[in-house]
């Protein structure tokens, strides 16, 4: 390989893993098996150690990856919240013992599970749990204390014999039985469903609503030291034992091992063992026991040298592609998902798979009517792991995208840049029902009892034509509203009719006292900000903060669509040097509104709005004449003592303007500890005051 087809290959592969990160960690929506991304880590790593020129300590493979979370005060973390490097084979794993033995004497391992779940830091002073935090990027979390105050198993109080200052780490985690009935219970109340439990036990614990967090089956287990009191232990088994002691939930199954045969033998126990626990394990932890040796051993960036994650095979099985079909997505993207002979894997049926994109078939070379492995990826997620091509007969048949919308038969485009194909009719019924879900979301109208299960009754039946029809629905008619219409009706009547009286049977299930919560919170959203109703229109790259800067702008919804602030964006952008203007709002956001408004759908949008008395207010308006901080711009800033979200909607409801960057209209920043010099300077030329909570507090009252 060349120079130049490393840079390449390098860039890719640093492009796959951040989209990964960021789906992974920030959208809880995982889009590639735990497999694919490590042998990426493990590629990226390879090409940076054979060319040296491409070592960057940016790179994905040499820091921690993980998220924040806007609307939670930032917590430093001291030391840093470490990964861990991983193993996939024993092999590795040997040289990672050879590593060991080389550089220090006397040490025993200890073998623990490796819990597929939410790392956290918990501190406790005067025995009392005073703060929580996610690892987030390694240095900085989110602080998440009134929300892991609602799990039991977390002790809020500590013994008299544990340290009075403390601090442990361990994994959030939601139990495989309480993931099962959270779901059962979503789906009853016709809520949108948790894709594993990792992903159900992030999305819990970013609740800006505690008691949400609260009514979830979450759990912990404790697992190593932070920065405080736990510096006298001599071993790592002492250390958890005294854990177990003070209160904390620790591992079920921990194992020591002084030799190679020793080590691979505890693993094996584990792996055989890995369904029995009540949470989701991917592999085994491989600690040094004896922490004497861990400074002599140090750490890289990513993790300790003292430390392996060892990463087990995902469980397979063969089965067949016996046709590829084509979903649409709320913004018109085509998905290919292939439809399988059913299989039995790791506890469930699997029938689906999806393949993401038509590169990705290609890459795989997956045909219709192919023999393929099939795992699940982090034990969760079904996954084409690779064809069984010694298999092919010539009777396979190569996948093509369709040239028009499976769906409405629409135009269907693939921009230049971009592996998505798009369905580019805005009236499509698929992108409709996957459009209204988001209409209807947490951050958007919070439309409660309408997940997806009803958007697609909604729409399959006709009562739904565009989003707005929500506020024309009638209690009778969303009573009546049969949940098993459509493709799901004939899958249950065979489930059902078991060959008797065959057609006659059709299962219905009424929607009924839902309509009442749904209309209830129709009316409620009539009544909410503009920067909800921007967010909930589900303009592409229009999300919360920015619907945040740009309502913030304007009075009501009728100012957008030929927004003089949006257009000033542009004409702003085209200047140079000291001409140009920092604005709170990003160019590309003010392309995206303007050009949603300048379309056919937009134009639809804004007159049926119109035409149904509804145009949001922004909140600036609410209280701009009255509050302490009537039209002030704010920006928030460094650990706080309390939720970001907080400090905000006190601001908001003063009056003022929460920003997200510091800009010539920004009158206060408000700064919290570990501030960066950045922005205290850049407020510094730009006039704005610098002041403490206390400040705010005073100015509030």
């Amino acid at each position: 390989m060349t120079e130049s087809e490393a840079l390449l290959r390098a860039q890719v592969l640093r492009s796959l893993i951040e989209k990964a990160n960021r789906d992974y960690y920030d959208l809880h929506q995982p889009t590639v098996g735990d497999r694919d991304y490590d042998m990426w880590e493990k590629e990226l790593l390879s090409l940076e150690e054979e060319f040296p020129f491409l070592k960057d300590e940016n790179s994905p493979v040499r820091r921690v990856a993980g998220g924040l979370s806007e609307g939670f005060a930032k917590v430093q973390h001291n030391p840093p919240m470490q990964s861990l490097d991983k193993t996939h084979a024993k092999e590795e794993l040997a040289e990672f013992d050879s590593f060991i033995r080389k550089s220090v004497d006397g040490f025993s391992y200890v073998i623990e599970p490796k819990v597929d779940g939410v790392s956290l830091s918990l501190v406790y002073s005067g025995g009392v749990l005073v703060r929580a935090a996610t690892r987030g990027n390694g240095t900085t979390g989110d602080d998440i204390t009134a929300n892991v105050r609602t799990i039991a198993a977390v002790p809020k109080v500590l013994p008299p014999s544990a340290p009075k200052e403390l601090e442990v780490r361990g994994e959030a985690y939601m139990t495989r039985e309480g993931f099962v009935e959270l779901n059962a219970r979503q789906a009853a109340a016709g809520l949108e469903e948790f894709a594993n439990p990792r992903n159900a036990c992030a999305g819990s614990l970013k609740q800006l609503d505690a008691a949400v967090t609260a009514s979830r089956p979450l759990s912990v287990v404790v697992y190593n030291s932070g920065g405080l009191g736990c510096e006298g232990f001599a071993t790592h088994t002492q250390m958890i034992e005294a854990f177990r002691e003070w209160g904390f939930p620790v591992s079920p199954y921990l194992k020591h091992a002084s030799t190679q045969e020793e080590l691979f033998a505890a693993i094996d126990e584990l792996e055989k063992a890995r369904h029995s626990f009540d949470f989701e394990i991917d592999g085994a932890v491989i600690k040094i026991d004896e922490r004497v040796h861990y400074d002599t051993l140090g750490a890289t960036a990513h993790g300790p040298r003292w430390a392996r994650a060892y990463k087990y095979a995902p469980e397979r099985a063969e089965t067949v592609v016996e046709a590829i079909t084509v979903q649409v997505g709320r913004t018109g993207i085509l998905t290919p998902v292939a439809e399988l002979k059913s299989v039995f894997l790791a506890g469930s049926t699997i029938s689906r798979s999806t393949l993401h994109n038509v590169d990705q078939i290609a890459r795989q070379d997956i045909r219709i009517g192919d023999h393929v492995w099939i795992v699940k990826a982090g034990d969760v997620i079904p996954a084409v792991d690779s064809v069984i091509k010694e298999k092919r007969t010539g009777e396979e048949r190569v996948f093509e995208m369709p040239r028009s919308c499976p769906v409405c038969g629409g135009e269907v485009r693939r921009e230049e840049g971009e592996v998505a194909v798009r369905c580019v009719n805005p009236a499509c019924p698929a992108q409709l029902r996957r459009r209204l879900e988001h209409f209807a979301s947490r951050n958007a109208l919070d439309l409660k009892a309408l997940g997806e299960r009803v958007a697609d009754a909604l729409v399959d039946s006709g009562l739904v034509r565009d989003v707005l029809d929500v506020f024309t629905l009638s209690r009778e008619r969303l009573e009546n509203l049969d949940l098993a219409e459509g493709a799901n009706a004939e899958e249950k009547e065979e489930d059902f009719q078991d060959g008797l009286l065959p057609g006659l049977f059709k299962p219905v299930r009424k929607f009924g006292r839902n309509a009442v919560n749904l209309l209830n919170a129709v009316d409620q959203a009539r009544t909410l900000p503009l920067h909800r109703w921007l967010f909930a229109i589900g303009i592409p790259g229009v999300g919360v903060s920015v619907a945040k800067d740009i309502a913030a702008e304007h009075e009501k919804f009728s100012d957008l669509a030929d927004s003089a602030v949006l257009k000033n964006v542009l004409e702003n952008d085209l200047k140079k040097g000291k001409e140009r203007k920092v604005l709170p709002i990003k160019v590309e956001a003010a392309k995206a509104v303007l050009s949603f408004f300048a379309g056919e759908y937009g134009k639809r949008f804004a007159e049926r709005m119109a035409s149904l008395s509804l145009d949001p207010q922004s909140e600036k308006k609410v209280s701009a004449t009255s509050g302490a901080l009537a039209g002030v711009g704010c920006v928030l800033t460094g650990s706080l003592s309390r939720p970001r979200h907080e400090y905000a909607a006190m601001i908001e409801a003063a009056g003022g303007i929460v920003q997200s960057s510091v800009t010539s209209k920004t009158k206060y920043l408000i700064a919290g500890e570990n501030v960066g010099a950045s922005k205290t300077e850049k407020a510094r030329k730009l006039g704005t005051q610098v002041i403490g909570e206390s400040d705010l507090l005073a100015l509030l009252a």
